[in-house]
């Protein structure tokens, strides 16, 4: 296989292989971690502000959308 097929098989092993990665928290651990309540973090996800996977009926953060949000908080208020 050469080409774009060859690309595009690539580029979906290299897309799982990252998502692999990806470590998951729940709306409590980001609460703890940015030591504010859970229904401020609710609140974020709702108004999509926080990026969050929905799981039945909780929901799941990628840790890195935790630290782009606050990158992106600290570069407001500065």
């Amino acid at each position: 296989m050469t080409g774009p097929a060859q690309t595009a098989v690539q580029t979906s092993a290299q897309a799982e292989e990252r998502l692999s990665e990806v470590r998951f928290l729940t709306v409590a651990e980001v609460a703890a971690l940015m030591r504010v309540s859970k229904m401020t973090v609710y609140r974020l996800v709702h108004s999509g502000d926080l990026t969050a996977v929905r799981v039945g009926r909780s929901f799941r953060v990628p840790e890195h959308a935790v630290h782009e949000y606050l990158r992106g908080a600290f570069s407001q208020s500065a």
